[in-house]
């Protein structure tokens, strides 16, 4: 440990210090496999001179004072106690293509993801280089920020490798807005009548508000003490985030998910996604056996929702900003997703998952849910402790079937140093439920890991393959759909 710096210390964020709960105890792993074998001088060179060692979150220990309050202190960073170089191969045997590859890389994200977590003795990240497996394995803490920050972050120290300057560019997915004003002529009883109809279409919008809301934060308080999902075969509980896992990837094309999307009118990504999951685990329980279920069974996902006043990821010096309405660190609030299972051949039409999955997912964007679960997570972390919020999470995390996440990665192909990355993957450690799902897109393609509690899901790869394979089938449909 290095020597540290006479310097005011600064306090965690509500959010932060849940995640150094023991009972939650979050920690990122992002798998960046690369082209070309790995140097590591090559890359201690890069990260000595990226923005990583120069923020202050990622160059301060996390310490507690006599009265057990987390606060970030800075100090000097020893890089060399932060690369973590592995030679041989994870798993024995001959490597002779990817699979064997991402097979032995998953092997070790699982078995890490069950770990004791990072050392305070050091700030709260890692890099492990995979050398046999030309694969960098970040390891942050989640205290240090959510998903958008440590993402924002990361391209921050890449370049892209199509010649173009600046940094990676990420997709945006805000709705276009329409240009109202060359349909502001008219004569006087027309413009009345706009009028009319613009303030019914608000009011008409805050009773959906008020409506859903009530409805969605009244299940979120329920989830907290006692409501619990049916019990499946893809069910966790507690004490499951100890159990030892397994990890799958599941592969998609952002094209197809484009083609399915345009098939159901106003649809996102998001409503594709979810109609995937739907679908996905219906075919999974279907093989597992499926006597005792009924068709529309419901299945609860927790999910977090960025609650930034800038949607998707951000430049970092934006977020560095005090003022800036996007801060750095974990800014978003949690909602309860449901999906449904429906037995093979219930829905002739496939695209039917993604209609469900879109009408819920619109309701919840007319809600104050996620809003509502950010500020009581904060007062409750504020004035009753960070052991009552930890444990209200974990009872909400106990009582759902498991947790997805999606982040939007960059567009286009970018490399670390001169070595081109040649994919990017996300998972978190262990949680009580059985079945975590992070999907993270990289140009043109999306990589969802599957995290099992691998006691409960013994097949991940099988699931894996449901995913996929119910994304197909609403291309197809979809296609049919469009050309029609």
């Amino acid at each position: 440990m290095g020597s540290v710096e006479i310097e005011t210390d600064e306090p965690l964020t509500p959010a932060g210090r849940l995640f150094l709960r023991p009972e939650i105890n979050q920690v990122i792993y992002c798998a960046i496999g690369l082209k070309n074998p790995i140097d590591p001088e090559s890359i201690k060179t890069e990260v000595l001179n990226s923005l990583m060692l120069k923020h202050p979150r990622f160059s301060s220990l996390m310490i507690r004072d006599s009265n057990g309050r987390e606060h970030w202190r800075r100090t000097h960073i020893n890089l060399d106690d932060h690369l973590i170089i592995l030679h041989n191969p994870i798993k024995e045997g001959d490597l002779l293509d990817d699979k064997d590859h991402e097979s032995a890389v998953n092997h070790f994200l699982a078995d890490i993801s069950t770990s004791s977590g990072l050392s305070y003795d050091k700030p709260l990240w890692e890099i492990h280089l995979l050398l046999a497996h030309k694969c960098l394995v970040f390891r942050l803490h989640h205290a240090l920020g959510d998903g958008v920050s440590l993402m924002s972050m990361l391209l921050a120290c890449c370049r892209r490798i199509d010649g173009e300057e600046g940094l990676p560019r990420i997709p945006s997915f805000e709705n276009k807005k329409s240009n109202s004003s060359s349909r502001s002529g008219g004569g006087c009883s027309g413009s009345w009548w706009r009028l009319y109809l613009h303030y019914l279409i608000v009011l008409w919008g805050f009773v959906k508000m008020g409506s859903f809301s009530l409805v969605f934060v009244v299940e979120f308080v329920l989830r907290a003490l006692w409501v619990r999902d049916r019990e499946t075969v893809i069910s966790g509980g507690e004490g499951v985030e100890l159990w030892p896992r397994k990890l799958a990837t599941a592969r998609f094309s952002i094209q197809d998910m484009k083609v399915v999307k345009k098939a159901v009118p106003n649809a996102t990504i998001n409503d594709v996604l979810f109609g995937v999951i739907s679908s996905g685990l219906s075919r999974y329980l279907d093989h597992r056996g499926s006597n005792a279920l009924q068709q529309g069974l419901r299945m609860t996902g927790v999910a977090m929702v960025n609650l930034r006043g800038q949607a998707g990821l951000q430049d970092l010096s934006a977020l560095m900003k005090d003022n800036s309405v996007s801060p750095w660190g974990n800014k978003f609030g949690m909602i309860l997703l449901p999906v449904y299972y429906h037995t093979s051949g219930a829905d002739p039409d496939p695209l039917q998952y993604v209609k469900r999955a879109k009408v819920m997912i619109d309701r919840k964007k007319h809600s104050v849910e996620s809003h509502f679960s950010y500020k009581i997570g904060y007062l409750v972390m504020t004035y009753l402790g960070s052991m009552v919020a930890g444990l209200l999470n974990y009872r909400i995390i106990c009582n759902t079937s498991f947790t997805i996440s999606n982040v939007v990665g960059p567009q286009e192909e970018i490399a670390v140093g001169d070595n081109p990355i040649t994919y990017m993957r996300v998972n978190s450690s262990s949680l009580p439920h059985a079945l975590t799902m992070h999907m993270l897109s990289y140009a043109g393609r999306a990589d969802m890991q599957i995290l099992v509690a691998k006691d409960i899901i013994p097949d991940p790869e099988f699931l894996a393959k449901c995913f996929e394979e119910a994304l197909l089938e609403m291309k197809e449909a979809a296609a049919a759909t469009n050309k029609s």
